[in-house]
């Protein structure tokens, strides 16, 4: 089985209230969700679809798709 590691990053929309992810790993990755949890429910589904549509998978076997999930959180503090 082959396997193919994905680094997602994901940052908080303070206005949105969503988190929203990117990766430079799976061309056209952009999504969004209410918890991180919610998103990598998506990544799940979404990055072998984009891996596929994009012709970056092998499509002679199984493989394996580790993804890592950064998630980045700022907040300012004004007093």
């Amino acid at each position: 089985m082959q396997s193919k590691d994905i680094e997602v990053e994901a940052f908080w929309d303070e206005e949105a209230l969503i988190w929203v992810a990117s990766s430079n790993d799976v061309p056209g990755l952009i999504t969004e969700a209410d918890t991180m949890e919610h998103l990598m429910q998506k990544l799940k589904i979404l990055i072998p679809e984009l891996l596929e549509a994009n012709g970056l998978l092998d499509e002679s076997g199984a493989i394996e798709i580790p993804i890592h999930l950064l998630g980045k959180w700022q907040e300012v503090q004004i007093s």
